[in-house]
């Protein structure tokens, strides 16, 4: 069972935020039972971005998903911030909702790709992966198989097979679902 504390200041926005996350049956909303905010799993939040990510704590805190009511652009730096956490635009779904909630507690940061990267025109942190590992990363993310993955990159699947080497050696891991974990904690891909 994942624990949620809703710190919202909107009762129409907690009602909402209950609603939705009512359809998912391993997750329980747990406002107001807890004694200390550390007793919960996940945090959703609609606080200002700076008070999300800049409070410094030693002890360590839940997860926390930030829901932005305005539309707005990257958000800088996130990535120097400590823990794991999510940022959300306020009109999300609720298979949005719950698949974030799911994702943080298990150590994912998750959000909405327009609000964690940089538009277009500005160079992207890449990692140690070349642009095509990326692209192969992405396409492993999607669940797709090697022979899927070179038709459409079009590439032979040999050559798709030896970036997936080198995206396990790159990213020191043994196999798809560590890489994919890899990448999104790097932040060079998104779900």
């Amino acid at each position: 069972m994942i624990r949620v504390l809703l710190k919202v200041s909107s009762p129409a926005l907690r009602a909402g935020l209950q609603a939705l996350l009512a359809s998912d049956k391993t997750i329980k909303v747990v406002n107001d039972s807890l004694k200390e905010e550390n007793e919960a799993d996940v945090i959703i939040t609609s606080a200002s971005p700076a008070s999300f990510w800049d409070s410094e704590t030693d002890s360590p805190s839940p997860a926390g998903i930030l829901l932005l009511s305005d539309d707005l652009p990257h958000i800088p730096d996130l990535k120097r911030s400590s823990g794991v956490w999510g940022i959300l635009p306020s009109d999300s779904s609720a298979e949005e909702l719950t698949a974030a909630v799911h994702a943080l507690s298990q150590g994912l940061i998750v959000g909405a790709p327009h609000l964690l990267f940089k538009p277009e025109g500005d160079p992207v942190e890449r990692g140690p992966l070349t642009e095509r590992e990326l692209e192969v990363l992405g396409l492993l993310a999607r669940g797709l198989a090697n022979k899927q993955i070179a038709v459409e990159l079009g590439i032979s699947e040999h050559t798709v097979k030896f970036h997936v080497s080198s995206i396990y050696t790159k990213l020191d891991v043994t196999n798809r679902t560590e890489a994919v974990r890899a990448g999104l904690r790097g932040g060079w891909i998104a779900l």
